[in-house]
């Protein structure tokens, strides 16, 4: 087989990773690249750097709407692919830059589907107007695409319940994965103490926005006994709206109990896994969730997962193996009610919380390893320029 040339298009790439999508991102790029007739070029937002070709916005577009800035820098990208075999996008701030560039170069187009801008309507808060312009790029890109990567077979459903003009032989799942080899169990005590954390803790990584659930979640702690604690290690809302209410939330919280921390810059990798490891339980109160890699991550750090059985999270979390799942229905009182039962039963177990969390590194090893990961995904690059 001849050599591949692979063109991939993202808005994250180190440093600038704060979601999910920006870490699967680099680790499938990682896996590619171990890969001996596979090249891969890392198209990116964020200016010049030396391990990418990076790129900012036009100045002329410097006050324009975010969503347009994105336009304006998928075009600037789009000019500078030509000779690739494939062009490879992850979400809409990247989409629109593989589809001009298989238009313009007549290359194929695959698409990575993280999300969809259809089932997050409350993007429009973040974006205002913008949110009519991101949805148009997202279909357009994806029903124009040679072929749509899943994350979970729950992305794949709705890829076409939202887009069903696309043929179902299009869309294929191929899960995220997690490097259990950089994930790993870390007993490390300094960032505990770092941080001021004590006593024993369930922990919430992740952004500051409503598909997270962290509201959710800080309303419901309120019925957690409080001899437990809780690490929010969040930051970057996508809005002013959820920050403060997060903000409020934690301040009302913390007001009567004086083991809540919150962390709200990323943690550095050693540190992240160290908190990972310390916790009792990770909580994923998403109400939209793709897949879910950091619960993943929490697996693969010998933690037992809370979830909410939404999106991809249940083929991550195997309910009762480990971890448990929380219905969600769209009821925020229930959903709240729920999740503090569960936290409450699940805390006061601690044997079975280890349990789970040492069958959680078992799944994460055996069935989300990133070698797998790459090799599905070289296998469609090949199929589309078949």
């Amino acid at each position: 087989m001849s050599d591949l040339k692979i063109g991939v298009i993202t808005k994250e790439w180190p440093p600038a990773i704060y979601g999910g999508a920006g870490v699967h991102v680099l680790q499938l790029t990682q896996a590619l690249r171990t890969i001996s007739d596979v090249s891969v070029d890392v198209h990116c937002f964020g200016g010049a750097r030396s391990d990418a070709f990076g790129y900012s916005t036009p100045a002329e577009f410097a006050d324009a709407n975010p969503a347009v800035q994105a336009l304006a820098t998928d075009l600037e990208i789009a000019s500078h692919l030509e000779g690739v075999d494939v062009v490879h996008s992850h979400t809409w701030y990247a989409n629109m830059a593989g589809h001009i560039a298989s238009l313009q170069y007549q290359i194929p187009h695959i698409v990575s589907a993280h999300s969809l801008e259809p089932l997050r309507p409350w993007k429009a808060e973040q974006l205002g107007g913008g949110f009519a312009i991101s949805s148009w790029a997202e279909k357009t890109a994806y029903e124009a695409a040679s072929a749509i990567i899943a994350v979970s077979d729950a992305m794949r459903a709705d890829v076409l319940a939202a887009y069903p003009s696309i043929s179902p032989d299009k869309v294929v799942t191929i899960r995220n994965g997690v490097d259990t080899s950089k994930f790993l169990p870390n007993h490390d005590l300094s960032t505990a103490e770092k941080f001021g954390v004590t006593g024993r803790y369930a922990i919430f990584v992740g952004r500051i926005t409503r598909q997270k659930g962290l509201a959710h979640l800080l309303r419901s702690w309120k019925e957690v006994p409080d001899e437990y604690g809780l690490v929010l290690a969040a930051g970057s809302p996508d809005e002013e709206g959820i920050g403060n209410e997060v903000a409020d939330l934690i301040a009302e919280l913390s007001l009567t109990r004086k083991n809540i921390w919150w962390i709200k810059d990323m943690l550095p990798h050693s540190e992240l896994t160290a908190m990972l490891t310390g916790a009792d339980l990770f909580i994923c109160p998403s109400v939209y969730e793709p897949l879910g890699i950091v619960n993943l991550e929490a697996m693969a750090c010998e933690t037992a997962v809370l979830g909410s059985r939404v999106g991809g999270i249940p083929e991550v979390v195997a309910d009762k193996e480990t971890g448990e799942l929380v219905d969600y229905d769209g009821n925020s009182d229930s959903f709240e009610n729920a999740l503090s039962e569960a936290i409450t039963r699940l805390m006061s177990q601690p044997d079975l919380l280890n349990d789970y969390g040492s069958a959680g590194r078992v799944r994460a090893m055996n069935l989300f390893g990133w070698d797998a990961v790459a090799a599905a995904t070289v296998a469609l690059y090949r199929r589309v320029i078949a």
